[in-house]
C-alpha cells in the first residue's frame, strides 16, 4: 500500500478527504490525516467562539470516517522532503509517498516587541479558547484593544461589542478607515457601524511597542486590560523552515499542478501556498479540488492538466453582531441585514454537508 498522508484537516485538507473517498481513492493508497485536534475547526467562526457568543461545539466538524483513512494526531515538527517524512515534537516519525501540506497560517507579528508574548490571538481553536477565557473573565468598563481592522479584526470587535457591551472596545487600524481593501462603500458602512455602536476606532494607527496591559500607539502608552491581535498572517512554522521557493508573503511556490517544483508528490494546499487570491477557505477547497484531480491522474499513471482555469471565488461575507452585515457577493457590494443572513446560510450550509 502506498501512503498519502494530509498533514491539517482544515478547509483544504477537508475538501481533499470529502472528494477521495468515496470512490476516487485507488485500492492501493491509503490515507493518513495529520491533526493536532479530532475534528475540523471552523477557523472563519474563530471570533464568535473568542467573543463568548457561541459554544465551542459550534465550531467542530467531525472528521469524515473510512475504511482506509486513519488519523494520528500530534504536532509536526519538520517536514523532509528529501527522506520523505514527517517528524513530530513527540520524537515519532511518519513516512509518506505523497504529501498534502495544508498547516494554515499563524499571526504575524510584524517585529513588534512584545506582540508574540503580551498579546492574545483568534488563529487557531485553543488560543481563541484562550481569548474567550481572557475576555469573559474581566469586569464591567474593563479596556480590550483589538489590533488590525481586517475581517478578523472587525468580526470580533462588533461580536464582542454584542456579546460584553459594558466592555470598552478599542480597534486599532494602520489604515484612514477600517477593511481598506474593501470598496469604499462597505469600508464607510463598517467605520459608521462602529461610530454608531459605540465602539472606538483608532485609524492611522502605528503599535510600536506592547507590554503587560499597555499598547504603544505612536510610542504613546494606552492601558488595556486585553490585547488581541488581529494584523496579520503567515505560513505555519513548519512551511516557514522548508527549504523551498517562496513568495515576498514567504507562501511555496508551487507548479500549476499545486505541487513544490521537482517534488511531483509534496502538495501545499490553503495559506500555505503562493496563490493569485489572499487565503481564505474558499481558495484553499477549490485548490483542493484541482490537487485532486492531480493525484487520480497521477496515480493511474497519466499526465495530469497542464493547467486549470482560475479558481472562482464566491465573494467575502462578515459579520456585524448577528444581526448586520457586510459582504462582496459577485463583486457587488451588500451591507445589513441581508449580508448577515447570507453568511449564516452558507455556515449552516458548509456544516450540512459536511453530515454536522
Amino acid at each position: 500500500m502506498k501512503k498519502l498522508v494530509v498533514l491539517g484537516g482544515g478547509y483544504g485538507g477537508m475538501r481533499l478527504l470529502q472528494r477521495l473517498l468515496p470512490n476516487q481513492l485507488p485500492d492501493d493508497i491509503e490515507i493518513t490525516l495529520v491533526d493536532r485536534a479530532p475534528y475540523h475547526s471552523l477557523k472563519t467562526e474563530f471570533y464568535a467562539l473568542a467573543a463568548g457568543t457561541i459554544s465551542d461545539h459550534h465550531v467542530r466538524v467531525n472528521f469524515p470516517e473510512h475504511a482506509r483513512l486513519s488519523v494520528k494526531y500530534g504536532e509536526v515538527s519538520k517536514v523532509d522532503i528529501e527522506h520523505e517524512q514527517v517528524l513530530f515534537n513527540d520524537g515519532s516519525v511518519l513516512p509518506y509517498n505523497y504529501i498534502v501540506i495544508g498547516l494554515g497560517c499563524e499571526d504575524k507579528y510584524h517585529g513588534v516587541p512584545g506582540a508574540d508574548e503580551f498579546t492574545y490571538s483568534i488563529q487557531s481553536i485553543n488560543k481563541s479558547r484562550k481569548t474567550y477565557q481572557a475576555l469573559n473573565d474581566l469586569g464591567p468598563n474593563k479596556v480590550v484593544a483589538i489590533v488590525g481592522a481586517g475581517l478578523s479584526g472587525v468580526e470580533l470587535a462588533s461580536e464582542l461589542h454584542e456579546s460584553r457591551p459594558d466592555l470598552q472596545v478599542k480597534l486599532f487600524d494602520r489604515g484612514n478607515v477600517v477593511l481598506s481593501a474593501f470598496p469604499a462603500k462597505l469600508s464607510n458602512y463598517v467605520q459608521n457601524w462602529f461610530e454608531t455602536n459605540g465602539v472606538e476606532v483608532i485609524n492611522s494607527s502605528n503599535i510600536t511597542r506592547v507590554e503587560p496591559n499597555t499598547l504603544f500607539n505612536h510610542d504613546e502608552p494606552i492601558h488595556c486590560d486585553v490585547i488581541v491581535w488581529t494584523a496579520g498572517i503567515q505560513p505555519n512554522k513548519v512551511v516557514r523552515d522548508l527549504d523551498v521557493e517562496k513568495d515576498s508573503q514567504g507562501r511555496v511556490v508551487l507548479t500549476k499542478q499545486h505541487n513544490v517544483p521537482n517534488y511531483e508528490n509534496v502538495y501545499v494546499v490553503g495559506d500555505c501556498a503562493s496563490l493569485p487570491h489572499a487565503p481564505s477557505a474558499q481558495l484553499a477547497e477549490g485548490q483542493a479540488e484541482q490537487i485532486v484531480q492531480v493525484l487520480v491522474k497521477r496515480w493511474a499513471g497519466q499526465e495530469p492538466p497542464s493547467e486549470f482555469p482560475p479558481i472562482k471565488l464566491k465573494g467575502v461575507l462578515g459579520s456585524l453582531g448577528k444581526k448586520h452585515g457586510f459582504g462582496l457577493v459577485a463583486e457587488r457590494p451588500l451591507t445589513g441585514r441581508m449580508a448577515r443572513l447570507l453568511k449564516s446560510g452558507v455556515l449552516w450550509m458548509y456544516k450540512y454537508h459536511n453530515g454536522n
